[in-house]
């Protein structure tokens, strides 16, 4: 990194260049306009400044695009090129630790405990952020964890969705007629984008069925016990009120280490339960 004396401003935008174009396949200014809320020459100069002084030939821009995509060369210069990078954007939840790490800051006394970083490659996100963009269909090869057999799936995907754990995407799948969650990890080769999509978000109800979960400390904790899990919590009057839908649910609670089917459990593990279960166990029964 000390190679370029880079602003820290700078190293953002520029970073977001990388993580943008490469898992992306498009780069625009209005991506770092949005993002950033600088102008368009702005944003112009950074991408031009990009490709002079930090990484000449990782980026050819594309007529057909109207942007700039990665060259066949592309090697991440400010960026790890993992697909966490760009997944975590998209969640509003940028990985600044990378950023961090790299500029030598000293922060030797802090550390941090992540999952292993699942199998996803460009090639295989790259179509479905397009097909979700473009509201088209997908062809997908995808491994179910119940046989692992390879299996052919026609899909309108229309939301990606990062878990605790993993990332997926929300779709129709036409097999099932209904929607779905596909473990990004679990597609093979490369989706083949088609023609416009069968159904979209706008048809997936559990996705627009908006709910609320209530979590409260284990009735069986003591009342001390009870108030230092509900400080934790930062609960309001011993609840935590948690907004989400319908097709999350589970993830939603796997969150809050919440396992439905042990509730008789050691109250000291699970710590707090669903304190309006039986207005949100119908949807669990969906999933």
């Amino acid at each position: 990194m000390s190679k370029w004396p880079i602003r820290w401003d700078l190293l953002f935008r520029y970073r977001m260049i990388e993580v943008i174009a490469l898992w992306e396949g498009r780069l625009t200014t209005n991506h770092l306009i949005q993002n950033f809320g600088i102008g368009r020459q702005q944003a112009s100069k950074d991408i031009n400044t990009y490709l002079t002084d930090v990484a000449p030939g990782n980026l050819l821009y594309d007529k057909q695009l109207k942007g700039y995509k990665p060259s066949n060369s592309f090697i991440p210069k400010l960026t790890s090129g993992h697909a966490d990078e760009y997944l975590h954007i998209l969640s509003r939840s940028e990985d600044m630790s990378i950023t961090f790490k790299e500029l030598d800051m000293g922060f030797e006394n802090t550390t941090m405990v992540r999952p292993v970083t699942r199998s996803i490659t460009p090639e295989i996100l790259r179509p479905l952020v397009r097909a979700i963009r473009e509201k088209k269909r997908v062809d997908i090869s995808y491994t179910s964890l119940k046989d692992g057999q390879e299996v052919e799936r026609i899909i309108s995907p229309h939301s990606l969705v990062c878990t605790a754990l993993r990332w997926h995407i929300r779709a129709y799948c036409e097999y099932a007629n209904g929607y779905r969650d596909f473990v990004l990890s679990r597609i093979r080769g490369i989706p083949d984008i088609n023609d416009k999509l069968v159904m979209g978000k706008a048809q997936d109800t559990l996705w627009n069925t908006h709910i609320t979960v209530k979590l409260t400390p284990d009735s069986r904790l003591t009342v001390d016990q009870a108030a230092v899990i509900s400080n934790d919590y930062g609960m309001k009057n011993g609840e935590l009120v948690v907004s989400t839908n319908a097709a999350l649910i589970r993830y939603v609670l796997d969150a809050y280490n919440i396992d439905i089917h042990t509730l008789d459990s050691n109250p000291l593990g699970q710590q707090i339960i669903v304190k309006n279960f039986d207005d949100i166990k119908r949807y669990l029964n969906y999933l």
